[in-house]
């Protein structure tokens, strides 16, 4: 991305900044100037309008000029803040930018179990939330049912109600299965699903299904294969669509707003900067020769450490959103590229 950024202060000092993303970043202040605004901010910055407030502990949009506002977090720190969050009773207060997958996810455990320990009917939640991380389940909360099955097998099948935020992919995960054997089992032909709907979890498929005797193992490959195949196709819907300055809708997306909408719609929650998500706990780190079509490519552009990404698409190709093209496909390379590539990282679940 080609963008400008007027910084006027950081803090602390940007430790050990790396041409190959071992960067530690530290918190970016921007001093407010006449005619500065959250909106420009966010955008500016690549963050969100709800991020810097909560940053900031502002109440209301209202700034002033000569305010020292963070712009960027330091991620080192806010990982160090969300692990803090988990007590010693086994419970966790939610941050802003928290999902109920990313908290099943860094704590070992399906969103349905999350859910059903906290009595929650959606996936909807807010910071400052506790959620319990152990514990019994409350009676009233599970959202899947297991229902005797009348046939001569006395086989039980497990349903679900279908929650907002929910797909096919984050379902099949939940369940350790995987979206082939889940559209089998209720006869779907494709990945629409609405809320409200029961889907079959577990049981007997049709007679169309493979073989029902995989293990978990090969269906949770399975499940990833198919994530990827999703992400890659909904990545290359958008080719064309312009760049727009903190754009994160198919209107037209920023960089790292592409990266977050396209992982949204296969149901995994991203974080909505680059730095960000390059620290995310969740991303590890592969070498050249281990990367696989799916995994992320970090770039260093207009600052030090990671500020601009894309998806991978094998053969040495990457699809991202470019300042002057949009939403194109890149080589790794080509001189511009070649010259700025900092690694890659793998999302694991």
């Amino acid at each position: 991305m080609n963008k400008k950024k007027l910084v006027t202060a950081v803090s602390g000092a940007l430790i050990g900044a790396s041409m190959w993303g071992t960067s530690v970043f530290a918190d970016e202040l921007h001093k407010v100037k006449s005619g500065d605004t959250l909106w420009e901010l966010s955008g500016q910055y690549d963050g969100s309008i709800s991020e810097i407030k909560s940053w900031n502990n502002l109440s209301s949009s209202v700034i002033y000029v000569g305010q020292n506002l963070i712009v960027e977090k330091d991620a080192s720190a806010s990982a160090q803040s969300e692990k803090s969050s988990s007590s010693s009773n086994g419970s966790y207060t939610v941050q802003s930018g928290d999902s109920l997958w990313l908290i099943a996810s860094r704590n070992g455990m399906s969103v349905s179990a999350l859910k059903s320990m906290n009595g929650l009917s959606s996936n909807i939640i807010y910071p400052g939330q506790k959620l319990a991380l152990s514990g019994s389940s409350s009676s009233s909360s599970a959202s899947a049912s297991t229902t005797s099955n009348s046939s001569s097998s006395s086989q039980s099948t497990s349903t679900y109600t279908v929650q907002s935020g929910d797909s096919l992919w984050l379902i099949a995960n939940n369940y350790g299965t995987s979206v082939s054997n889940l559209k089998n089992l209720n006869s779907l032909s494709s990945n629409i699903i609405y809320v409200g709907q029961k889907l079959k979890v577990s049981g007997e498929a049709s007679a169309s299904t493979s073989n029902p005797t995989h293990t978990s193992t090969s269906n949770a490959s399975s499940s990833n294969s198919e994530f990827v195949d999703g992400l890659v196709a909904e990545a290359k819907k958008h080719i064309g669509t312009p760049y727009v300055w903190a754009g994160s809708t198919p209107a037209g997306f920023d960089c790292s707003g592409f990266l977050q909408y396209v992982f949204q719609q296969e149901g995994v929650s991203i974080p909505r900067t680059v730095a960000s998500i390059y620290a995310d706990s969740r991303m590890n780190s592969v070498s050249s020769s281990e990367r696989q079509v799916g995994d992320l490519v970090f770039f260093e552009t207009y600052k030090p450490g990671a500020s601009h990404a894309g998806i991978y698409l094998g053969n040495n190709q990457f699809i991202h959103t470019g300042s002057t093209n949009g939403v194109e496909i890149s080589s790794l390379n080509s001189n511009y590229w070649g010259s700025r590539y900092i690694g890659s990282k793998h999302l694991s679940n």
